[in-house]
């Protein structure tokens, strides 16, 4: 952005004058220039002062979501730091916020990461049961035509086929392919 944050900030002070933003300390971590809309900060007050967290849907898929690794409504890399994987090397594959690139959260953590074209995934559980409802969210991503064919190889630098994600893409509706696991939209 050209003139950087210090030529948005007179604007967001000027909203902030209005009534029409709030500023204040919301994201741990990060500077003090942090705005949000009212509501929001209503609604983040209202979680913290809550005595127990939120409780995940009943329906599995209502809890993964399919975002594109730049997306700001994406936190990790810029807001969190990407986490380590789990039996992670030094000289492992890491994630970045890359165009083309996406992520699947599930509960608001990190669960899948999508290189951009889909040949390669990392991942950071191996738990079916979280998984699997990823793999459904990434599998409907792509058939509501937001993807379009996505062919996956490799899984955390292994053959997809060798990887505990290959049951959870295939009960997804991933078929296999002499090149890995595909699925088209």
């Amino acid at each position: 952005m050209p003139g950087g944050f210090g030529a948005v900030y007179p604007v967001l002070r000027a909203m902030e004058e209005t009534g029409q933003c709030r500023r204040g300390y919301f994201v741990e971590g990060l500077g003090a220039a942090q705005f949000a809309l009212p509501g929001a900060v209503d609604r983040m007050r209202a979680l913290s002062a809550a005595p127990t967290a939120p409780t995940a849907p009943s329906d599995p898929s209502e809890r993964a979501v399919v975002l594109a690794a730049a997306d700001p409504a994406q936190p990790y890399g810029a807001a969190l730091p990407w986490p380590a994987r789990p039996g992670e090397t030094a000289a492992a594959h890491r994630p970045g916020r890359k165009a083309g690139a996406l992520v699947v959260l599930a509960g608001g953590e990190l669960v899948l990461y999508v290189e951009r074209g889909g040949k390669t995934l990392l991942s950071w559980s191996d738990d079916p049961a979280v998984l699997e409802p990823c793999a459904a969210a990434l599998a409907s991503a792509v058939r509501d035509g937001a993807l379009g064919r996505i062919t996956v190889e490799k899984a955390d630098g292994e053959a997809v086929r060798d990887s505990p994600l290959a049951r959870a893409l295939a009960s997804a509706g991933f078929r296999s392919t002499p090149r890995g696991l595909r699925l088209r939209g």
